[in-house]
Parts: C-alpha cells; structure tokens; sequence
C-alpha cells in the first residue's frame, strides 16, 4: 500500500472529482489518496463518486479551510 496526495485546491466543481477520478485510475487496490479542496461541494461530490466506482472513504473533513477526503482505492484498479 502507497500513500498520495492530490491537490485540487481553487478548483470548481466538477473539477475535483474529475481530478481525484483521473489519480485513482493510476493507483493500485489498497493505496491510500488524501485530496486537499476548497470547493465545500466536494466533501459530498467524492465520496459519493467513491461509493458509484468501489472505492472507500476513510476520513472526510474540513480542516484549516480545506476539505479533505482520504480514499482508498478497492478493487482491481490501475495499471496492470
């Protein structure tokens, strides 16, 4: 298991799930990605793209301004 970080910070909807959607295709089945956000919608935008693509949310918050969600990625994902 590996750990990343994506910043999507300063983006508007739908950009950081577009952002977040496009890391994980690069992530293995139980790698960890911690997303920094400013746009509020994301706190329920990810989590509800996590659960339609069988990924799991551990933690999501807001934290010094910046939403934070921390997925980890499930199923046969990424490169082969």
């Amino acid at each position: 298991m590996n750990r990343y970080q994506l910043d999507a910070r300063n983006l508007l909807c739908p950009m950081p799930v577009i952002r977040t959607q496009n890391r994980m295709c690069e992530l293995h089945a139980g790698d960890v990605l911690e997303v920094h956000c400013t746009d509020p919608g994301a706190l329920q935008d990810i989590p509800a793209w996590c659960r339609i693509s069988g990924h799991d949310v551990l933690d999501s918050r807001i934290q010094d301004g910046d939403v934070i969600v921390i997925i980890r990625a499930g199923g046969p994902a990424g490169p082969q």
